[in-house]
């Protein structure tokens, strides 16, 4: 496993590269101190047989962002440029949270470049009421409005994520509080994310989405949105699971992602 800092056109992007066989690129979502290792480290032992290229999407971890354009779409062009600058002319993209809505971005833009797609809870697509923001948003939000992080915030915030609590540690606490404090998202409240719903019947890919039945942060009822835009799509729930279906629900979120990916009818670039 290697960890390494690419050099763009116009910025850098850290990642994290492990394993041989098909591309599988891997997008993390929006929470203070996420990056992609933090999301996604402990699920890469299960696939080891593939390619697997985890980034710290810009503004997170040790990749800057220097633009105003929404989020998810300068993120998905950043990808997209370090996609082809590493030689995966094609891959398969699991994204949480935010990053679901850049895989969604990159599939709508550049459909050529996508295999599969997993989506866990996604940003980028929004319900005509909100707000209210569901009570994980509001948190996330008040996190990175707060002048200075506060580590009884991250450990609030981290509590929202899982619906068993035992999985809220304090040693989850300490390193994403750490990380929040070394990356603090500078970003207008709510952030520009950018809306990806008129798009949604352009994505070609098969996609499927993971949710967690008592998800507070991506509520299940803005599911059906993303479910019904997008032409090739299918709906999992897990119960007893919030927003890090990854993390709490790991030794499922791995098999039925491998089966999901590893479909013989779908090839990607390596």
């Amino acid at each position: 496993m290697t960890v390494s800092m690419l050099e763009l056109s116009k910025t850098r992007i850290e990642y994290t590269e492990s394993g041989t066989g098909d591309a599988v690129v891997w997008l993390h979502g929006s929470g203070p101190g996420a990056t992609g290792m933090s999301n996604f480290g402990p699920n890469l032992p299960a696939f080891a047989d593939f390619r697997n290229i985890v980034f710290d999407l810009p503004g997170w971890g040790a990749s800057p962002r220097h633009t105003d354009e929404p989020l998810i779409f300068h993120a998905a062009e950043t990808v997209t440029e370090a996609m082809t600058a590493l030689g995966v002319e094609r891959a398969h993209l699991v994204g949480n949270s935010y990053g679901g809505g850049v895989a969604m971005r990159i599939a709508i833009a550049h459909p050529e470049r996508v295999g599969r797609i997993v989506l866990m809870a996604p940003g980028g697509v929004l319900p005509t009421d909100a707000p209210p923001w569901p009570i994980g948003l509001e948190h996330l939000f008040a996190y990175m409005a707060g002048p200075e992080p506060s580590r009884d915030a991250m450990a609030d915030f981290v509590r929202l994520m899982v619906h068993d609590q035992g999985l809220a540690t304090e040693a989850l606490i300490d390193e994403r509080f750490r990380a929040s404090a070394a990356a603090h998202p500078e970003l207008p409240i709510p952030p520009n994310f950018g809306d990806l719903t008129p798009d949604l019947p352009k994505i070609q890919a098969p996609t499927l989405l993971l949710w967690g039945r008592e998800d507070q942060t991506v509520p299940l009822t803005w599911a059906p949105a993303i479910l019904n835009g997008i032409p090739d799509a299918e709906l999992r729930v897990l119960p007893h699971c919030r927003h890090w279906v990854q993390y709490e629900r790991a030794a499922d979120f791995n098999r039925i992602v491998r089966e999901f990916i590893a479909d013989p009818s779908e090839t990607s670039g390596k």
